[in-house]
């Protein structure tokens, strides 16, 4: 998207600067809708890596919690998805958007309300292997949920599209403001 003010900068460089190919080399994203192919479990992984290898790819839906439910399914990892992952469930969509992400390995991760229309056992599953993914890289989230940002080094609070507040969860608690009201609404130690 293009902004109307301002500039964004990653590692102080405006990113209109950066060729447009190269700007999405670095970063993964998994989004609320999982973008899907009517391929194989295999191949949808895969395109987080064209080059990656079997092995490499298992790995990956090991780290994304997504390997036992892939080897539970009639042809592991050949099953065909359908049309839009319309065969999985939601935390199955989501663990192989995961997989692939971990399989590109991006230096820069945007989780765009990324568990928001999970039930609670998938959520669990999906955040277990959003921790991984996010360890050891930039990792920008965006969330309603609050169980996903609460251990962050940095939350920035936005209301009306200005930011509020900004600090880690223990500091924000502390404060007493948005973020506190927002975390008891959602029942949130």
């Amino acid at each position: 998207y293009d902004i109307n003010e301002g500039e964004v900068c990653i590692d102080g460089v405006n990113i209109k600067s950066i060729k447009l190919s190269n700007l999405r080399h670095l970063m993964g994203v998994v989004s609320q809708e999982s973008i899907l192919f009517n391929d194989s479990i295999y191949n949808n992984i895969k395109m987080g890596n064209p080059s990656a290898s079997k092995e490499e790819i298992i790995e990956a839906s090991k780290i994304a919690n997504a390997y036992d439910f892939i080897m539970q399914t009639k042809n592991e990892f050949e099953t065909n998805i359908g049309e839009k992952g319309d065969k999985l469930s939601g935390g199955q969509k989501q663990r192989i958007s995961i997989s692939r992400a971990i399989l590109k390995n991006p230096d820069l991760l945007i989780l765009d309300e990324a568990t928001s229309s999970l039930d609670t056992e998938s959520e669990k599953l999906v955040q277990d292997a959003l921790k991984k993914l996010m360890k050891k890289r930039t990792t920008l989230v965006i969330a309603h949920r609050l169980s996903t940002i609460k251990d962050a080094d940095e939350i920035i609070v936005l209301s009306e599209g200005k930011i509020v507040e900004r600090g880690n969860h223990t500091d924000l608690v502390e404060k007493n403001g948005v973020y506190k009201t927002l975390i008891n609404l959602q029942n949130i130690s």
